[in-house]
């Protein structure tokens, strides 16, 4: 089985990928850290995908589409991929579907995480992080014993940059504009599955393992 999931930040993406890759013995194949990897080992796409990345420019979909296929053939997964952080365009969707089909697979199922945008920047702007010790908290749902000071070493609690509502509201819209056209490209194809994200991890883990054991 071949699977891709989407969500928003903050929606809980990769806390439910590691859960279905270990429920169902899958390979997670995270784009980022895929493409590190193969940089690391010094193979010739990592070597192209660097060249791009030192100079701070995407890597283009063919070299990514080629990493992917390089870890599917040299992985031999059972049960199936993962595929995490990847596609985000249509011509990237077309692409993995050639690529797929080459290797005698295809996407099977689509699972998108669906949080309304109040909530996402309820979860990420309530965040605080230790000035000293990084450690993380919540203002509603992890908070400190004492307002803006952290239990552990005492130092002051501040908000990352890319935690500001701000910020957010602009990393949603360009989530939006990167996802409404995929979400309607596997729904056409009958494999996407909406996921209601709201409640507990494991009320979204039900959730998704329910709609993966549907047969249709």
């Amino acid at each position: 089985m071949v699977l891709i999931i989407f969500g928003p930040p903050g929606a809980g993406k990769g806390t439910q990928a590691s859960m279905i890759t270990k429920n169902y013995d899958m390979l997670h194949i995270s784009t980022g850290d895929m493409l590190r990897a193969a940089v690391k080992e010094g193979a010739e796409l990592g070597n192209l995908a660097k060249s791009y990345m030192d100079k701070g420019e995407l890597v283009p979909d063919d070299v990514v589409i080629g990493v992917i296929r390089e870890v599917i053939k040299n992985t031999n997964s059972v049960n199936g991929y993962l595929l995490d952080g990847f596609p985000r365009t249509i011509p990237q969707a077309e692409a993995l579907d050639r690529m797929l089909n080459s290797e005698s697979l295809k996407v099977d199922k689509v699972v998108s995480i669906e949080v309304p945008d109040g909530e996402i920047i309820s979860r990420i702007g309530g965040r605080r992080v230790c000035e000293k010790c990084g450690v993380m908290y919540h203002k509603l749902y992890d908070p400190p014993k004492n307002a803006d000071v952290c239990d552990k070493c005492g130092g002051s609690l501040y908000q990352r940059d890319d935690d500001r509502e701000d910020v957010i509201r602009k990393r949603l819209e360009v989530y939006s504009r990167q996802t409404l056209p995929l979400k309607t490209y596997y729904r056409d194809a009958s494999i996407l599955r909406e996921i209601d994200g709201l409640g507990t991890i494991d009320d979204v883990r039900r959730r998704i393992s329910d709609s993966l054991n549907q047969r249709t």
